[in-house]
């Protein structure tokens, strides 16, 4: 069955993009606030959702679909905003974005050859540290983080950057036979 619980959720991961992004672009201290929870709360409803899916047996194409493009594009519309709002440069969010691409270009090739390619553990800390670099960023654009702040952020930023590299070689590594000449 493709509705169930941990698919709604990744459904609502995808519709609470939209709401994050007004109150991340809206000027109202308030709203800056109501981006950092529900961001926060998407962000939460990745873990939820493959928990439930598990635990239920309620795994479906759908959701093995659907769950890892939610989470790329809840992480790829805040740190692409971030750039456009000067949080961030450009070049190592152009590094993460093109390791999403490839890595999701790699899955397609190998679906294309009958091997599938699970998500890693170094994968799923990746992911954990896009979200922390987020979480950073808006609470240090309304409540601060101190005389430390400017290197805090450029340690996560460089961080999750790391771990995209790294992840992604994994991924790249595991699926060298779908390169083998045949």
């Amino acid at each position: 069955m493709v509705w169930n619980v941990p698919n709604g959720l990744t459904l609502a991961r995808v519709l609470l993009i939209p709401l994050f992004l007004f109150f991340l672009y809206s000027e109202h201290p308030l709203f800056g606030i109501l981006a950092l929870a529900i961001f926060a709360i998407a962000a939460a409803t990745d873990a939820v959702d493959g928990y439930l899916a598990r635990s239920r047996a309620q795994t479906t194409a759908f959701g093995k679909f659907m769950d890892p493009i939610a989470d790329k594009i809840l992480v790829m519309a805040a740190l692409v905003s971030f750039v456009e709002l000067g949080e961030l440069p450009a070049v190592p969010v152009i590094v993460i974005l093109a390791r999403e691409f490839l890595v999701t270009g790699l899955r397609i090739l190998a679906v294309g050859q009958g091997v599938e390619i699970p998500a890693s553990p170094l994968g799923k800390v990746k992911t954990m540290s896009h979200v922390a670099l987020v979480l950073v960023i808006l609470v240090g654009r309304h409540f601060g983080l101190g005389p430390s702040g400017p290197e805090l952020r450029m340690g996560f930023l460089y961080s999750a950057v790391l771990l995209a590299l790294v992840s992604g070689g994994e991924y790249f590594w595991r699926a060298r036979s779908v390169f083998a000449e045949r």
